[in-house]
């Protein structure tokens, strides 16, 4: 092969190689740059002179297949050779090429080679084999030169042997074989050594491309990274982070930060590490557990983390509870020379690391705090001067990031307004798009879309009804900022019993505190939650708290005297089972952070010590004639067509039905209605409620239909 190289064609090419994808746009890249390429040239100059010592003792310079095999002339050659010392490493070039470095951080350049020599604790001789990994990538003709120097055109990287020769060292050297075997550069990531079959001196060097691109100027993160990254924290004026940056700035490098439902120790983790003069790199340990090969990314995140003089974070350690190997998640991340500050919201457990951390509890945010995230983080959205940030909001237990992407989505619902401006409707929006989906899994979710127009009820339960919105919205500040509930490991929840006879409005009126909350409602679904196996029940409980514990809803236990029922006399285990599932649902009721209604037809059933945990019990009552008659009217709604013989007076009179049984009839009514292809008339009504009669097994009675027996009519083959 020819090794035509020219010492001023060189010195173009390699510039150009270097200079293009770096696009330096400050004097301080451009120096950085330049001070790459002054060591690359010196590679050059390297490799020529070992081309050259090559070319004196090869006999057939020019042979197209040199490489591709051995002649006897060449065997000859390797037998009659002898190992001798390389020449040393240094030289004019060198010391000018360092003093023009000088002068350059002098003026205040950052250089980038020489910060990551600091960063990754190199050496000279790990900083000249670094240059040799890379020359590839700086000039493409090396990619040539070095296929000759390891006399295999195929192989074109130097090699291990073609890279200590390069800098003046022999195989036989143990320290040179450490430094590529073991040292800073392989296990920083700086430098991969390749072809691990080979023995050590044919193995090849590449440095990655992330450390190249970050050699020339590029600060984007590695794409291996997208997936375990988390989004960036935005400025948030919350929370004090003075002392944790106090503590970094005195040494510590290992911190745990516990945080409650409300407070945010990424916030303060990114806000302590710009204190101290660190930009932080957020990797989600969630994603991280669910990639297949999460401890190669935890490295490649400490890399990342040291290229660019940031600090780690790693968010989500409760997913180190269930992670099958769980120091092997966390192991890779943590390092002497690096801040790396965990977030999680459990107990640090000392499994998960051999060093002991800082542990460091974050405070909860008030009321008032979310209040005035809100209004900062919605500041010229174009709020009505109607509308209270506060007061719209004060219901959502959001951590300080999620008001943040809350408020753009709100920003972004907006958009389907007239106007574009933010209203409340549009906030409570962006509130319950942070609500995860666990719960959806365990539980049935309703959109409510009932207001309390919709509701028909006595004075005193609708006053009951608004204690529990109430109580919902001012929790935080009435259980946290004021600890009206100090101690014993109690939650912010607020609990509610709704009792009543079948359809007297139980539900409906949990969907109409959901919305007036502007709140999701979740009903669960008691046939995923007993179960006949011993313990599961409250398995299944503990999920379905958990869940809702992360969400901002209502959750509603629909018949919760199946579950809420009285302890018993333990007369055998499955009493003793029994009262145990009873005995967990105290307490988890007692430490629920969220809003629970109970509804059950059979309030005795109910246990006693539930009931002294509940703060609002509403009994619902079956309607009076008044309330029927109201119940009539807007069961049929006012689209339905009425006939002129309707008379809801008789119907609220003499029918004693509860409001579920009228909206049931009331639909029937309306089948009857259609299938006529009129308006709704008296006689579907008393038909109607015939049928409701008979679902509910009541007797159907001359004296209570009145007047409108004979509309009674049978229908055929079936007796009145």
């Amino acid at each position: 092969m020819s090794t035509d190289v020219r010492a001023g064609d060189g010195a173009t090419r390699a510039e150009g190689a270097a200079g293009s994808p770096g696009s330096p746009g400050s004097a301080g890249d451009a120096a950085s740059v330049a001070h790459l390429l002054d060591r690359a040239r010196i590679v050059e100059e390297r490799v020529r002179a070992l081309v050259a010592e090559r070319r004196r003792v090869d006999p057939q310079p020019d042979d197209p297949f040199r490489g591709l095999y051995l002649s006897d002339e060449a065997v000859d050659r390797l037998l009659a050779h002898r190992a001798s010392p390389a020449p040393p490493v240094g030289g004019a070039a060198l010391a000018a090429a360092e003093e023009r470095a000088d002068a350059a951080e002098a003026a205040g350049a950052r250089l980038r080679l020489r910060a990551l020599a600091r960063a990754f604790g190199l050496d000279a001789l790990d900083v000249e084999l670094l240059l040799v990994a890379l020359a590839c990538d700086l000039d493409a003709r090396f990619e040539q030169l070095f296929g000759y120097l390891n006399d295999d055109v195929t192989r074109r990287r130097p090699s291990v042997a073609v890279a200590l020769a390069l800098c003046g060292l022999p195989l036989a050297s143990a320290p040179a074989r450490a430094r590529v075997l073991h040292g800073p550069l392989v296990t920083g990531g700086l430098v991969t050594v390749e072809d691990g079959d080979r023995s050590l001196p044919g193995r090849s060097l590449r440095a990655p491309d992330r450390v190249v691109g970050h050699l020339l100027g590029d600060d984007a993160p590695d794409p291996a990274l997208a997936g375990v990254l988390a989004d960036d924290v935005p400025d948030l004026p919350w929370g004090d982070a003075e002392p944790l940056a106090r503590a970094l700035a005195a040494g510590a490098r290992l911190v745990y930060l516990r945080q409650p439902a409300t407070g945010s120790g990424r916030v303060l983790a990114v806000e302590a590490l710009g204190r101290t003069g660190r930009h932080a790199l957020v990797v989600d340990l969630a994603r991280l557990a669910a990639e297949p090969a999460p401890a190669g990314l935890a490295r490649l995140a400490v890399r990342e983390a040291r290229l660019t003089g940031a600090g780690l974070v790693a968010v989500g350690a409760d997913v180190l509870r269930e992670a099958r190997d769980r120091p092997a998640l966390l192991a890779p991340l943590l390092t002497e020379d690096l801040p790396v500050l965990v977030v999680g919201e459990c107990t640090w457990d000392p499994a998960w690391s051999a060093r002991p951390p800082l542990l460091a509890d974050v405070p909860a945010s008030t009321a008032a705090e979310r209040g005035r995230l809100w209004a900062h983080a919605l500041a010229g959205a174009g709020l009505p001067a109607d509308v209270d940030e506060a007061a719209a909001t004060a219901q959502f237990r959001l951590r300080p990031e999620q008001v943040a992407r809350a408020a753009e989505a709100a920003r972004a619902q907006a958009r389907l307004n007239p106007d574009g401006r933010v209203r409340a409707a549009e906030v409570r929006a962006g509130a319950r798009a942070e609500n995860g989906t666990a719960l959806e899994r365990l539980a049935h979710r309703v959109d409510p879309a009932v207001g309390w127009a919709d509701l028909v009820l006595p004075p005193a339960v609708r006053t009951a009804l608004h204690e529990v919105a109430l109580r919902a919205r001012h929790r935080e500040r009435v259980l946290g900022d004021w600890r009206m509930r100090p101690g014993g490991g109690r939650g912010h929840g607020v609990a509610a019993l709704f009792a009543g006879d079948s359809g007297t409005g139980k539900t409906m009126s949990a969907e109409v505190v959901a919305a007036d909350l502007g709140l999701e409602l979740y009903v669960v679904d008691l046939a995923t939650v007993v179960d006949k196996y011993v313990g599961e029940t409250e398995k299944n409980l503990e999920r379905i708290f958990s869940a809702a514990a992360g969400v901002n809803a209502v959750l509603l236990f629909d018949e919760a005297d199946a579950v809420f029922g009285k302890r018993s006399e333990v007369k055998d285990a499955h009493d003793r089972y029994a009262n145990i599932e009873s005995a967990y649902l105290l307490q988890r009721m007692e430490s629920f952070d969220g809003l629970a209604i109970l509804a059950t037809n059979l309030r005795a059933n109910i246990d006693e010590a539930f009931t002294r945990r509940l703060d609002v019990v509403v009994d619902f009552p079956l309607p009076d004639p008044g309330h029927r008659r109201a119940l009539w009217d807007r069961c049929l709604g006012p689209e339905l067509p009425r006939g002129d013989d309707l008379d809801l007076d008789f119907c609220a009179r003499a029918f004693e039905m509860a409001g579920g049984a009228i909206r049931s009839a009331a639909v029937t009514a309306a089948y009857l209605a259609a299938a006529d292809g009129g308006a709704v008339l008296m006689r579907h009504l008393v038909v109607a409620v015939q049928r409701e009669y008979r679902k509910l097994g009541r007797l159907t009675l001359e004296s209570e239909f009145g007047a409108y027996w004979p509309l009674l009519v049978p229908a055929p083959g079936v007796a009145r």
